[in-house]
C-alpha cells in the first residue's frame, strides 16, 4: 500500500491533503458562516459531478465532506438515494435546513462522519465523490481505505477540488495544483481502483479538477 505522506516528502511535493490538519475552522460560530459560503456558487460543482457520474434513480451515492448538501441535493434530484457525510455539524445543521425547505425528489440522509471512519456496511454504495474536500483529509490513506470498502465494485469515485497554481499560498492554495491531481490519480491505483482520469473543468468564472475512476 502506498503511503502517501512518505511518497511525497520523498519527493519534495505536497500531498494531495495539504490542508488536512486544517479543519478545526468549521465547526463553532465560524462553521456556519463557512457552511454558508459554500451554498453560494457550488451549484454548478454539484451538476457536474451528478453528470460525470450520470447519476440515475437506481444510484445510492455518498458525498464525503458533503457541506451544507449543495451536491447532495442535486444528485437527489434525480430521485437517487443519497447521502451526505461531514466532521462539522455546522455543515449538517445548514444541510438539512436547505433540505427541509427545498426538497429534492430522492432521499437523503445525513451523517456526522469523517472520511476515515464512514459508518456504512461494506459495498453500500455505487458512486462516491468528495468535492473541495480531498485536500482537507486528515489521512489520505485512511480515507481511500474506506471509499474502496463502501463503494461496490464497478462502483465510481470522483474527486473534485478548485485548480490551484503551483506554489499557492492563502485561500489560493486550497485546491489541487496540476501535480497534485495528477499524484491523486496515481494513487487511486494503489487502492484497488482503475488509473484516475485527470479532467479540467471551467463553469462560470471557477475553474476546477476532477480525477475520477471505477473500483475494480
Amino acid at each position: 500500500m502506498l503511503l502517501c505522506g512518505t511518497y511525497c516528502e520523498a519527493m519534495d511535493q505536497l500531498p494531495p491533503n495539504h490542508h488536512g490538519d486544517n479543519n478545526a475552522k468549521f465547526g463553532g460560530p465560524i462553521g456556519y458562516l463557512c457552511a454558508l459560503t459554500m451554498t453560494i456558487g457550488r451549484r454548478g460543482d454539484g451538476k457536474l459531478v451528478t453528470k460525470l457520474a450520470n447519476v440515475t434513480a437506481n444510484d445510492h451515492v455518498l458525498d464525503i465532506g458533503c457541506g451544507p448538501g449543495t451536491a447532495v441535493r442535486i444528485a437527489a434530484s434525480t430521485g437517487a438515494t443519497v447521502t451526505g457525510v461531514d466532521p462539522a455539524q455546522p455543515m449538517l445543521q445548514m444541510a438539512r435546513l436547505l433540505t427541509k425547505i427545498r426538497p429534492p425528489t430522492g432521499t437523503t440522509e445525513w451523517i456526522h462522519a469523517g472520511c476515515e471512519d464512514i459508518p456504512a456496511p461494506d459495498d453500500t454504495y455505487s458512486v462516491c465523490w468528495s468535492l473541495a474536500s480531498v485536500h482537507h483529509w486528515p489521512n489520505l490513506d485512511a480515507g481511500l481505505t474506506e471509499v474502496r470498502r463502501v463503494l461496490r465494485p464497478g462502483g465510481r469515485f470522483i474527486a473534485l477540488e478548485k485548480q490551484s497554481p503551483p506554489g499557492a499560498d492563502g485561500l489560493a492554495s486550497h485546491g489541487w495544483a496540476p501535480d497534485q491531481a495528477d499524484r491523486f490519480a496515481a494513487i487511486l491505483h494503489d487502492f484497488g481502483f482503475e488509473l484516475g482520469q485527470v479532467e479540467n473543468h471551467h463553469h462560470g468564472r471557477r475553474k476546477v479538477v476532477t480525477v475520477s475512476s471505477v473500483l475494480t
